[in-house]
């Protein structure tokens, strides 16, 4: 028997429950200590609250068919803008307009792991941005989800990273 989820955007008002779920995806990952984990919670609550009211990440927010108060994972989008670039897709080398998303806030509430919610928020989330023209997405994955990620198309990049104190 197959499960079934929905899926609805998230409001200013669920700005506790994606900053929830930002602090326990880092958490899992051991970037957050213990004594830094309600502070990051804090600040990332104030954050996301404010972006989502401004338009500056959309979210999206999973519950089983029929109990829509359990949300049991959730996905966002941040969406940056940057230089028109070239780039190459599927269909050939085209100029950006300079419109990109950053894929953050991937998290599945543990007993719903490997049950498809994290790949029906992320196609979500490839769906709307490809209908909003966004020129392309990006996102950075934990190697558990790396080959998830790689089945919905994503490829590795030649990012690199300095971090400034």
């Amino acid at each position: 028997m197959s499960e079934s989820f929905v899926v609805r955007l998230a409001t200013p008002a669920d700005a506790d429950t994606v900053a929830s779920h930002r602090a326990r995806m880092f958490r899992d990952m051991g970037d957050v200590p213990p004594n830094l984990f309600d502070e990051f919670r804090g600040k990332a609550k104030v954050a996301i609250e404010d972006m989502l009211a401004r338009g500056e990440y959309v979210g999206w927010l999973a519950s089983p068919d029929g109990a829509f108060d359990n949300i049991i994972g959730g996905a966002g989008l941040q969406l940056q803008r940057s230089l028109p670039r070239p780039f190459s897709s599927a269909r050939g080398t085209k100029v950006s307009d300079g419109r990109f998303g950053v894929i953050i806030n991937v998290f599945t509430e543990p007993e719903w792991r490997r049950r498809g919610v994290a790949e029906l928020l992320l196609r979500q989330i490839i769906e709307w941005a490809q209908a909003e023209r966004v020129d392309r997405i990006i996102l950075h994955a934990s190697e558990e989800a790396r080959s998830l990620y790689e089945r919905l198309g994503f490829v590795a990049s030649n990012e690199m990273r300095l971090a400034l104190d």
